[in-house]
């Protein structure tokens, strides 16, 4: 179906609803989906609508300067807006661990994930096979201390060239620099090997075994300059026992990352998140 997505905030006021609404249905909108939330701290309203393009009376490249001008102004609303055609494009980045990847190529190879996937970018030359065994492009982009400011930009160059919408870090052991992520703000998801903001570190199972942790998780979560600490789009934890040992959490481990992050990309795909401050909202 050829929709439009449209997420609003501003701050809450009565009539939001119906004048989204009536905009809509002036227009010969068919809506398919409408969620809305109220932080009452904040006194913040927040939206999402999608409607069927179909029957819609404007034009695509007409749609947002006309509700900014009937609607959103009136509201002083932020508000994106978003087409599920063309598929959005996703960047995958990695390092020598498969498991995230294997998971994101073969949902996206069944039809789980609606994306396009233009190229796989990695600081190692480990994963070629498993990549291009999907008839995608492989990109080993070798990464230092001394070398990373020319990596990144080899990288940025890449991305551009492939009119990437947005960026995985599917276990990529490298820190972004804040260049990097200046150029995909809220754009960059990163899966996290802890529940954070617990037992962070290089060996987090061998920290959590130490411990006798009952539970152990992941955290999926937008990537910002302050590390590990950007807003965070999904988290999930699965029990343990004393029996299992470092072998047994990290596959227990691992396969949350997988579902968590495989979550956290079909939210944002869906165009179901929005990030208000250092959080998210998520519609469902």
């Amino acid at each position: 179906m050829n929709k439009a997505i449209l997420i609003v905030q501003c701050p809450d006021q009565q009539g939001i609803v119906a004048a989204v609404s009536d905009f809509l249905y002036q227009n010969g909108g068919n809506i398919l989906e409408v969620d809305q939330y109220v932080d009452q701290e904040a006194k913040r309203f927040f939206m999402r609508a999608s409607w069927d393009l179909d029957s819609f009376s404007l034009k695509k490249e007409e749609i947002s300067n006309r509700f900014s001008q009937e609607v959103a102004k009136e509201f002083e609303m932020d508000f994106t807006l978003h087409f599920n055609q063309p598929k959005t494009r996703m960047a995958i980045f990695v390092s020598k661990q498969s498991h995230c990847l294997f998971d994101i190529l073969s949902r996206h190879h069944s039809g789980q994930l609606e994306v396009e996937i233009p190229l796989v970018i990695s600081n190692h030359d480990h994963l070629r096979d498993v990549v291009e065994a999907f008839n995608i492009p492989f990109h080993h982009i070798p990464v230092s201390r001394e070398t990373k400011a020319h990596a990144e930009s080899e990288q940025l160059r890449l991305l551009e060239e492939a009119n990437v919408d947005f960026v995985v870090l599917a276990r990529y052991m490298q820190i972004v620099s804040p260049d990097f992520i200046s150029h995909f703000p809220d754009r960059i998801i990163n899966i996290h090997h802890s529940f954070l903001p617990a037992f962070v570190g290089a060996k987090p199972y061998h920290a959590a075994f130490e411990r006798g942790v009952k539970i152990i998780g992941a955290t999926a979560h937008y990537v910002t300059e302050e590390l590990d600490a950007g807003p965070i789009i999904e988290q999930e934890v699965a029990r343990v026992r004393h029996h299992n040992n470092v072998a047994d959490l990290v596959q227990i481990g691992q396969d949350v990352e997988k579902v968590v992050l495989s979550r956290a990309i079909k939210s944002h795909l869906d165009r179901k998140v929005t990030v208000f401050k250092n959080r998210t909202i998520i519609f469902y």
